[in-house]
């Protein structure tokens, strides 16, 4: 156990991401686990990651399915993921003229998004953007660096956190 670990914390395990007595199954980055986490390497970035809000597809989820601090992702809505941008790693809207990720996909990958604090206040170029917890393609199919469940429980999750929730990515998971 991490010291001052909480039954509330969402910990990464090698089976699964623990929290509340159970044992979810998650995918994480291609990359693996990177204690030096870069932009583009596929990596999940260890450490102690708080979950600060919550963003959700009102064409798709009801209101009534996600949390009460989770706000509806619109047309428009974009993450930038360009080092050069000097609104890398938040929220911005369309047209954007630096890269940049489309937070309302076309498959439902971010139907639900929780936001965590990777990288954030203030961030720094090139060490990693759009960290977030969201429903995964396939189980066993890895991400570009976030952490992805079943949908099922991620609403779950999302039903039982609030901002300031702890993700604990430990540096080996073994």
């Amino acid at each position: 156990m991490i010291p001052g670990q909480s039954p509330q914390d969402l910990v990464l395990t090698p089976i699964g991401l623990r929290f509340m007595g159970r044992l979810i199954p998650c995918s994480i980055g291609r990359g693996g686990v990177s204690g030096d986490k870069r932009e583009g390497d596929g990596a999940t970035p260890a450490g102690v990651l708080r979950i600060t809000g919550a963003l959700y597809r009102p064409d798709r989820l009801s209101a009534r399915r996600v949390p009460p601090w989770a706000r509806p992702i619109r047309p428009g809505d974009l993450w930038s993921d360009d080092s050069r941008d000097p609104a890398y790693n938040r929220s911005v809207r369309a047209p954007h003229g630096f890269s940049h990720e489309d937070l309302r996909r076309a498959d439902p990958l971010y139907d639900l998004v929780l936001l965590t604090d990777w990288n954030t206040e203030p961030a720094v170029p090139g060490r990693g953007s759009a960290i977030f917890l969201h429903s995964w393609r396939r189980p066993g199919y890895p991400t570009a660096g976030c952490v992805a469940f079943a949908r099922a429980d991620l609403l779950w999750l999302a039903a039982r956190i609030a901002p300031g929730a702890r993700l604990i990515v430990p540096r080996r998971i073994s």
